[in-house]
């Protein structure tokens, strides 16, 4: 069996694709927690390794927090930047892999709106996350040419999956607490992908290189989402509230610095921001999995 070294193994995505990747492979682990094999902070060390990996899947990073000081800021691009150069370090030590697949972002293009955004979309991004990103893929697009290593680029849309992070864990917190309400109907879509894809599609990256969109074919709407979530938890249906209503409460919400609702935030939930997934499909041959199908909060 080829081997492969996961980082980030015990965040959210590492939980969960490990399993599948132990029916395919030898893997070892790295993270900041003793669990792993290799118990390493990239943003601060440079990871003694033990051997040579044929394939590398290198999750770790930070995400799913909005950062209100310099030193938050900064915090992004020590793990998602820095972090990457420090375990490129370490792989150069023991063994170049054969092949290294990178979990990225569609963050890093940067849009708040928009349909069917290819690959090929100019990367705008804003934020630290999504500007930690791009800096990262743009060093291990010079390191795997300089050391000729393969690379795969996985830019996931939002990730679905067992008690998931972010927006989606929001949600279900909100209906699970009765706090939720839906806005305009739900009628914006979003791109979403189911996690284990990625745990999935690490046969299909390892001797081929790109990037790649992740999500599914639906794309689906906030109340199909909502319903989805409800039925699971025998929750009833989310109560909704006009647009009028929500930009009054929004108004409200940047008057006294509210998290809840604001200007921002409501922009963001009322209108449809997909990605096109036929790369993936087309040059990988792979199907990615119906969201609304294989979804299960908890």
């Amino acid at each position: 069996m080829k081997t492969l070294l996961l980082t980030g193994s015990s965040g959210f995505l590492g939980s969960i694709v490990t399993p599948f990747l132990k029916n395919i492979y030898l893997v070892d682990t790295l993270d900041i927690y003793d669990a792993s094999l290799y118990s390493v902070n990239l943003a601060e060390q440079v990871p003694e390794l033990k051997k040579r990996y044929d394939i590398v899947l290198h999750a770790a990073g930070k995400a799913h927090s909005v950062p209100k000081a310099d030193n938050e800021k900064q915090s992004f691009y020590d793990v998602n930047y820095h972090g990457t150069k420090n375990f490129c370090a370490g792989l150069e030590k023991y063994g170049r892999p054969h092949s290294l697949i990178f979990i990225s972002t569609v963050a890093v293009y940067g849009c708040e709106k928009g349909e069917d955004i290819t690959e090929d979309h100019p990367l705008n991004a804003s934020t630290p996350y999504g500007k930690s990103k791009i800096q990262a893929e743009q060093f291990l697009s010079e390191w795997c040419e300089r050391n000729n290593v393969l690379l795969t680029v996985l830019r996931p849309s939002l990730l679905a999956g067992r008690n998931p992070p972010g927006n989606l864990g929001a949600m279900i917190n909100g209906i699970t607490s009765g706090r939720y309400v839906s806005i305009a109907g739900g009628k914006a879509r979003k791109s979403i992908g189911m996690a284990e894809d990625i745990g999935r599609l690490i046969p299909y990256c390892e001797n081929k290189s790109g990037i790649f969109n992740l999500c599914d074919d639906h794309n689906p709407s906030f109340r199909e989402l909502e319903k989805l979530i409800s039925s699971q938890l025998n929750k009833r249906l989310p109560p909704g509230i006009p647009m009028w209503t929500a930009k009054g409460l929004a108004k409200i919400g940047d008057l006294i610095g509210s998290s809840a609702i604001n200007a921002e935030k409501l922009s963001k939930i009322t209108k449809s921001l997909t990605f096109s997934n036929k790369k993936i499909k087309e040059t990988l041959g792979f199907s990615p999995s119906d969201v609304l199908s294989n979804f299960s909060i908890r």
